[in-house]
């Protein structure tokens, strides 16, 4: 009997989600040994016109990783999508945009205005920037066309499962590979993650208070962290309230506060705007007394970057989506 045909494909993304299928260990032998691996170019040596010359379904699942912001990476998408029975976004820059998806804040002129002109450590007299065309010595060179926004997975072909993280966990990984193989899915579009906060897990969870209030918001760099108090009681701004657990609370028991990249509990539209009401609630508030406005202002104020640092993980993927520009394109 044929093993099922498996795939992995990177997109726009650190890289960090194909690590975590090598972090499977010895695991990743069970794996080699109950599937046939077709496709996983940044390990093994596969074309595109292996994958062009399959049958449409002939590879049960491939796990897709990163966001969409090249054509080139729309296309291989799509072309995954015809060719597999079940796609999976794996990761949080497929699922939700990820850290990539912060670059919606900006245009692809300014982004290369940035990369190849204004920093300062680029040497570019000529201001040359990448083009889709380029003629040299009579033959025509071409490059994927790079787009304004960056779209996640669903937003670019159907897609029937997500497994989030940054990157997913070894466990997560292997319980969604073995629940593949054996058939015990859940109904399609479901998250291959627990449906509960990261708060519910969090090891500090006993030293939160019921009613919070703070007077002030810090960074991790600005304070010695108390590994055993929970970080929004000593004015860190976390995310595990507003975010998805399953990640083993990796940051977290490594003396950090959660960075959302779970992504949001079933049934939260927005986890930007989840995780800013969330913070709200907490901000200046002992009893009854409330914080004037001008205090509530140098509060907020305190927040370095909010647009990036309530929407890290989700803008793509948000009622946002991307900063609003007259005449933009894709």
């Amino acid at each position: 009997m044929a093993k099922p045909k498996v795939g992995f494909y990177w997109c726009a993304s650190c890289g960090g989600c194909e690590e975590a299928v090598v972090d499977l260990n010895e695991d990743i032998l069970k794996v080699a040994d109950a599937v046939d691996i077709v496709l996983w170019p940044v390990a093994l040596d596969f074309k595109r016109k292996d994958v062009e010359a399959m049958k449409d379904g002939e590879i049960a699942v491939t796990f897709i990783n990163g966001a969409v912001r090249l054509a080139e990476q729309e296309e291989m998408a799509k072309l995954l999508r015809q060719k597999s029975g079940l796609i999976v976004a794996f990761g949080a820059c497929a699922c939700l945009g990820g850290i990539p998806g912060l670059g919606n804040f900006c245009t692809r002129e300014s982004i290369f205005n940035r990369a190849y002109k204004e920093v300062p450590s680029v040497d570019n007299p000529g201001g040359i920037i990448p083009l889709q065309e380029t003629k040299v010595d009579g033959r025509v060179f071409n490059l994927p066309e790079f787009y304004n926004t960056v779209k996640t997975m669903d937003q670019t072909i159907p897609v029937d499962y997500y497994l989030p993280g940054c990157a997913p966990p070894p466990d997560l990984i292997m319980n969604a590979v073995m629940a593949i193989l054996t058939g015990k899915l859940p109904a399609k579009g479901a998250v291959l993650a627990p449906n509960k906060a990261l708060c519910d897990t969090c090891p500090r969870k006993d030293s939160k208070p019921e009613k919070l209030s703070i007077k002030e918001i810090k960074r991790p760099w600005q304070i010695k962290i108390d590994p055993e108090k929970c970080f929004l009681v000593q004015g860190l701004f976390c995310y595990g309230p507003a975010t998805r657990g399953g990640c083993g609370e990796t940051c977290v028991r490594a003396n950090m506060p959660c960075r959302g990249c779970f992504g949001p509990l079933e049934g939260v539209v927005d986890q930007g705007a989840k995780a800013l009401s969330m913070m709200a609630s907490i901000l200046g508030i002992e009893g009854e007394e409330k914080m004037s406005e001008e205090e509530t202002e140098k509060l907020i104020g305190q927040i370095a970057d909010p647009a990036g640092t309530f929407y890290r993980f989700s803008l793509p993927s948000s009622l946002l989506r991307r900063k609003r520009v007259e005449g933009i394109g894709g």
